[in-house]
């Protein structure tokens, strides 16, 4: 039987992960790819849970910066990660993954209510669990909803899922000469202010000593590479 370095993860994923080539919506297709790729980790004996935006179908930041209130902007936001949160449930269970959507706003014909202990119970039994909603307030980003989540549920590791390889000292497709960093602590993250991940996210990690790895998801078997204990894209810890 396969080794593995993490028996629980939490993965991260932006809404656009379930988008078509026109970069909005929701594609069926890629959500069928997006579940292969975690069937191939979950047949591994990985225990997963799932946190993801909803960036392809709407910004809370967009909307207010349109004249929206802010609040008002981010409700809908979690809203749209619910409906991303029932494409992907749809796509795994389709790839046979039994699994469970809980969401931090209620909307119990559709979706259990968060509960943290029915969330590991969940995992233990074998089951993907998928976290719509955010973290139900506004003014906080999926991010931080991934960095809580995976803290609450006692995951061995958080995984942001992005379209980059690794975190760079600068873009590397504009500086052909930017550097690659395979390791960073929370610290240096935070003082060069790095987009990759909000900060939020990052400090609450960095103060339960949570290891963060930004990858890139479409890469094959990056996700599947990393928990059998290979070197994939930039970790963050508190040794750099």
């Amino acid at each position: 039987m396969t080794s593995i370095k993490y028996d629980r993860i939490l993965l991260k994923m932006g809404g656009e992960a379930l988008a078509g080539p026109q970069g909005y919506g929701i594609d069926p297709k890629r959500a069928e790819e997006v579940a292969q790729i975690v069937k191939d980790v979950y047949d591994l004996g990985v225990q997963i849970a799932i946190v993801i935006g909803g960036g392809n179908l709407w910004r809370g930041s967009v909307g207010s910066e349109m004249g929206m209130e802010r609040a008002s902007a981010d409700h809908i936001g979690m809203i749209a990660t619910v409906m991303n949160a029932l494409a992907l449930q749809d796509a795994l269970e389709r790839v046979g993954i039994v699994t469970r959507v809980q969401t931090s706003v209620e909307m119990r014909t559709i979706a259990e209510p968060y509960i943290r202990l029915r969330a590991i119970r969940h995992l233990d039994k074998g089951r993907v669990v998928i976290f719509g909603g955010g973290t139900g307030n506004p003014y906080f980003t999926t991010d931080s909803a991934g960095a809580l989540r995976a803290m609450e549920i006692g995951a061995d590791v958080l995984i942001k899922a992005t379209k980059v390889d690794a975190i760079y000292d600068d873009d590397p497709q504009k500086n052909p000469e930017a550097r690659r960093i395979d390791c960073l602590s929370y610290i240096d993250f935070l003082n060069n202010r790095l987009r990759v991940m909000d900060s939020t996210a990052v400090s609450l990690c960095m103060d339960n000593n949570l290891p963060i790895v930004v990858l890139n998801f479409w890469q094959k078997d990056s996700v599947k590479r990393l928990v059998q204990g290979e070197t994939i894209g930039t970790t963050i810890t508190n040794i750099p």
